[in-house]
């Protein structure tokens, strides 16, 4: 495995391999950026990870000074998964001040966009940015971050990229909870409090395919249910599979996406509903 630092080095390695799998992500890797990583190599014979908090995508009150950088860690993870680590700084992503970005689609603006102004746009930017230097076939992403993976795979049909996006099923931590680089902030007894957000969602999962089509009865049910014991709850949301747009009643594949904080601590996942 080599860890590469420069764009032009990058593209000098990958210019003789004929295909190239990729995997993005923002460090301090857990099981489901390696579960991604191995996914991967089924699909190509050389792959890609980089390595790069992306200052664009966080707020102005986002943790971006204090996310976690474990570049160390992280590649010995990846030793024998990965050929390539790609860690660029900050600088080499963004040599003058970016002032051309992904506008993304108006869903951007919904969900966990809501509350968090600017973050696709910024996260689009450097997707695009990250596909244009590796040039993969084939770019992994998790489902966990559900919305991200929407609004990727929306950006490269419209922009007419040649890669093809795969979506890696949510790893979960033995009793439920999504992994998340973030649950490592929860205390011992938030963290057991974690897994009623994955039970609150397979609660209304199981609603739905019981009959209940009154959505937002359920949503307000899991909101109320939350809330109840300390979480502050940003959404609970039923949306169609294909736009996450508020489901017609034709729809066969749904998806329920929730975001909520215990304590400071921003927690997102979901589950996906087929009628």
């Amino acid at each position: 495995m080599q860890q590469v630092m420069n764009i032009a080095e990058l593209r000098a390695r990958l210019a003789s391999v004929r295909s190239v799998a990729f995997v993005p992500t923002m460090g301090n890797l857990h099981e489901g950026h390696i579960d991604l990583v191995r996914q991967a190599r089924e699909h190509a014979e050389c792959v890609v990870v980089s390595v790069f908090v992306n200052p664009l995508q966080f707020g102005p009150s986002e943790d971006f000074d204090h996310y976690p950088r474990t570049l160390a860690e992280d590649c010995a993870k990846l030793e024998g998964l990965a050929d390539f680590v790609f860690a660029p700084t900050v600088s080499e992503m963004y040599p003058l001040q970016q002032t051309v970005f992904i506008e993304p689609p108006p869903i951007a603006n919904e969900l966990c966009g809501a509350a968090r102004a600017g973050h696709f746009r910024g996260m689009a930017t450097v997707v695009l940015k990250l596909l244009n230097i590796v040039q993969p076939q084939v770019a992994l992403f998790g489902k966990k971050d559900y919305q991200q993976l929407h609004i990727i795979q929306q950006m490269v049909t419209q922009m007419n990229l040649p890669i093809r996006i795969v979506g890696g099923e949510t790893v979960r931590a033995a009793d439920g909870l999504a992994l998340s680089s973030r649950n490592q902030y929860l205390t011992v007894q938030q963290r057991a409090e974690s897994v009623f957000l994955q039970q609150t969602l397979s609660k209304a999962r199981q609603a739905i395919l019981e009959g209940e089509r009154n959505f937002a009865l359920i949503e307000e049910a899991s909101v109320d249910a939350l809330a109840q014991r300390g979480w502050h709850v940003e959404y609970v949301s039923v949306r169609g599979q294909a736009a996450l747009s508020l489901p017609n009643p034709n729809e066969s594949a749904l998806v329920i996406l929730a975001a909520a904080r215990l304590g400071a601590t921003r927690l997102i996942d979901n589950v996906e509903v087929f009628l």
